[in-house]
Formats: C-alpha cells, sequence, structure tokens
C-alpha cells in the first residue's frame, strides 16, 4: 500500500522560468461521490488508472494506487466519466523537491495550484518564491470537487 503525502499551494508569482517541461492531462472520475477517488488520466501518450482512499492528516496524506493502462483503454474509460479535468501540468525542480504546478482550462481556466509530495508529514522544504498561499486539506481546491464546483462559479 502506498501511501501519498502531499500539501497543495496557490500560485503568487511568476513561475514559468523555472519550469523543467510540461504535460498536458485530461482526467475524468468514476464513482464520484463515494468518498474515494476512482481516476482515469491521459498524460500525453499514456495512460493510467489511479485509486485514492479518503485523505488523513489534515489532508495531507492518503492511500494511492496507480497502474499504467494502455492509452486506448484510457480513451475508453474518458468516455464514461460525465465531467473531465483538463490542465497543463509543469515540473519544477526546487532545492531538492519536485514541485507540480497545475494551470487548469476550461471550466476552471484562471486558476493555477502547486503540489510538492513529501516523504513524511512534517519534512520541510525551502518554499519558492511564486509559491502562495497553502491550501491543503481544503476539498475546494481537489481535482476531483473542481469536476462539481468549478472554478469558474467561485467568482
Amino acid at each position: 500500500m502506498a501511501i501519498e503525502i502531499e500539501r497543495k499551494f496557490l500560485i503568487a508569482g511568476e513561475f514559468l522560468r523555472d519550469v523543467s517541461f510540461s504535460h498536458r492531462i485530461v482526467q475524468g472520475y468514476l464513482c464520484p461521490g463515494s468518498g474515494k477517488t476512482v481516476r482515469v488520466r491521459k498524460w500525453d501518450d499514456k495512460g493510467f488508472l489511479t485509486i485514492k482512499g479518503p485523505s488523513a492528516d489534515g489532508g495531507l496524506s492518503r492511500f494511492e494506487w496507480e497502474i499504467e493502462i494502455p492509452s486506448e483503454d484510457a480513451d475508453n474509460l474518458l468516455l464514461l466519466c460525465d465531467k473531465k479535468i483538463d490542465k497543463t501540468r509543469h515540473i519544477i525542480e526546487f532545492e531538492g523537491h519536485t514541485f507540480e504546478v497545475d494551470e487548469f482550462h476550461g471550466d476552471n481556466q484562471g486558476l493555477v495550484v502547486a503540489e510538492v509530495e513529501l516523504k513524511s508529514v512534517d519534512e520541510t522544504f525551502e518554499k519558492p518564491s511564486w509559491l502562495g498561499l497553502e491550501v491543503t486539506g481544503n476539498r475546494r481546491y481537489y481535482n476531483s470537487a473542481l469536476t462539481e464546483n468549478p472554478f469558474r462559479n467561485w467568482k
């Protein structure tokens, strides 16, 4: 069993100059509202199926299982998803940690968040200057929640 430990932040400055590479991601959710997340993701030409458990430690950690699946299978599973997330993920290496900055498109246009995965809930890390308010544990910023209440509806 794998445990994912991550912290999530809003972006408060220019981050694009620090990007190592970027990917376009489309993902959808099977069985929404079940308290657990079953996600289908298309990442460039690769497909993934991910199962996540409920959050623990104030939203810092949760069970995560993921497997790569054929791209065609991901396309077919995405057809079962009523609502999808479309985003560009930018990868930034900073002071020994990898930050994943998600720039959302479509109904979530204008929302940009960064996540950093940690080895333990109390691990410290250097924060880049463009990192803003921490939103770890705020369900509103979960990708699965953004399919139900997109960013465009927040204003």
